[in-house]
């Protein structure tokens, strides 16, 4: 017990209720706060309002894992109640562990249906997932919202979400975190994905002065590697980047990558550091492509390619598909294209995967930089 905590167990002996001035501290002074409630725990006077209150007080000083330890322990103790789902869950969600964090406030509300601060929490988990339109069915779903801070905010992020011309990026890194223990089996075995083989041989079709171990090569959405795979031998220098640090942990265990980044490809890209930048299957995640186009072309070298697949729209520009995946028209990408200052070295039909057993529809394309 620290030292305070100390003085705390000395003030507690002659403090009628803890609880409330415990409850009182939390907002302004979490620290003395928690070391009440610590105090009251090692007494044995706690019981579940005050160790949930206790995990309240380490999350508003910023002891994220102090709180866990405690949220868990709540969870041994009570482990039918709501409230210790809730602090659960509440906690992980503080602590980044979406899918953990979803599955305990899910609980909580199986337990206590009526919890709008569980059906708060789990709105919101799903928004830091990236799924606005589950975040806006448990908001919609709640009584009294007035009585929850940020609520309008939170309303306003998921109806944001859904109208911005790409996948969020939490959503794709939550997606890819949950796929990448199995990812290159379910892709190779039950996906029939062929994106790297594609890509490699447009290469071998507009690159044909290329010399093996000589370019420098950039990764876009690079997964666990298998795309590059495909170019290592072209490679003088490897690196990737992927939002998604489980699958950026796979890549790593390939030894093959020079280096690999954590990060969004529309924001992490250096310039002029690239012979080819590679992006099997990635693009599906946005929709505009201005951003990547304009930075691709800045991280590429003079004469320098850009190599990618994209699924297929019939019309217009772009298209969010039922799977959530983008769709890219031929047009767009020319026109795209030639407004950032690239060059069509090469644009073909292909499949690059399929999905439920019916081959996807798309386009593998070869920019080279002009301008």
């Amino acid at each position: 017990m620290s030292s305070v905590s100390i003085m705390a167990n000395a003030r507690l002996q002659a403090d009628d209720d803890p609880l409330s001035r415990a409850h009182d501290l939390i907002e302004n002074q979490p620290r003395e706060a928690a070391d009440v409630l610590d105090a009251l725990i090692v007494s044995g006077r706690a019981g579940l309002l005050a160790r949930t209150m206790l995990v309240r007080a380490l999350l508003a000083c910023g002891q994220n894992e102090a709180a866990l330890v405690q949220a868990h322990d709540v969870s041994r103790l009570f482990p039918m109640t709501a409230a210790a789902a809730l602090a659960l869950g509440s906690t992980l969600l503080a602590a980044g562990q979406l899918p953990t964090a979803i599955a305990e406030l899910q609980r909580a509300l199986r337990i206590d249906p009526a919890s709008n601060e569980a059906r708060y929490q789990l709105g919101s988990a799903w928004l830091e997932a990236g799924e606005p339109e589950k975040a806006l069915q448990e908001f919609a779903a709640i009584e009294r919202s007035d009585a929850l801070a940020g609520f309008a905010q939170k309303v306003a992020e998921a109806e944001a979400m859904i109208a911005a011309p790409r996948s969020n990026a939490g959503y794709v890194r939550h997606l890819f975190d949950q796929f990448s223990t199995d990812y290159d089996t379910r892709m190779i075995g039950q996906l029939g994905y062929s994106a790297p083989r594609i890509l490699r041989s447009l290469a071998d079709m507009v690159l044909q002065d290329a010399q093996p171990g000589a370019m420098a090569i950039l990764d876009l959405g690079c997964g666990t590697g298998l795309a590059a795979l495909a170019f290592a031998d072209l490679a003088s220098r490897l690196n990737g980047i992927d939002l998604s640090p489980e699958m950026i942990q796979k890549a790593r265990d390939r030894e093959i990558y020079d280096h690999l980044t954590i990060g969004d490809i529309e924001t992490e890209l250096q310039a002029n550091t690239h012979d080819l930048v590679i992006a099997a299957d990635t693009l599906v995640y946005l929709g505009e492509l201005a951003v990547v186009f304009r930075n691709v072309h800045g991280t590429l070298k003079p004469d320098g390619s850009f190599l990618f697949t994209v699924e297929r729209a019939e019309e217009g520009e772009y298209a969010l598909g039922p799977k959530r995946r983008w769709r890219h028209s031929e047009a767009y990408l020319r026109s795209l294209a030639a407004d950032i200052g690239f060059e069509v070295s090469g644009l073909i039909a292909c499949s690059p995967r399929t999905e439920a057993g019916v081959p996807v529809e798309g386009w593998a394309v070869a920019l080279r930089r002009i301008a």
